[in-house]
């Protein structure tokens, strides 16, 4: 069993008001997050984006093992997540991913991808649609 964490701090109301998030990494120490930086173009971070980060990263090295799985070992895989925030919910995380595996065909990077998006730890959390498109170079 893994167990990581973070923390953050707020302070004030929720328009007015500011926060600070630590991971246990210390990767983010003290990361700035308000009202501005998530729902118009403030400095700092906001969930939505450390949510796209997090999917994007557990996607891509669960890809890394599927296509491993598969006998092939890629050369690169660069995903961006897009988390879409509607009314107060998260409703869907978009992968885009693209890939240099010498020797494997599209359609076997397709299933590699489509088992990876159905199989990464952060995918299994989400309950909003998940959606990918897939490029092999």
């Amino acid at each position: 069993m893994i167990r990581r964490n973070a923390t953050a701090e707020w302070s004030g109301s929720g328009k007015e008001g500011n926060g600070h998030l630590t991971t246990q990494s210390s990767t983010l120490s003290h990361t700035q997050y308000s009202f501005n930086s998530r729902f118009a173009e403030g400095v700092g971070t906001n969930p939505e984006e450390l949510l796209a980060a997090a999917h994007a990263g557990c996607f891509t090295m669960k890809l890394s093992f599927v296509i491993g799985e598969g006998g092939f070992t890629p050369e690169s895989l660069t995903t961006k997540c897009e988390i879409t925030l509607d009314n107060g919910t998260i409703t869907q995380s978009h992968l885009t991913v693209t890939g240099k595996v010498p020797g494997a065909t599209k359609e076997q990077f397709d299933a590699f991808v489509k088992d990876a998006e159905a199989n990464c730890p952060v995918s299994k959390l989400l309950k909003a649609e998940i959606t990918s498109e897939a490029t092999l170079l």
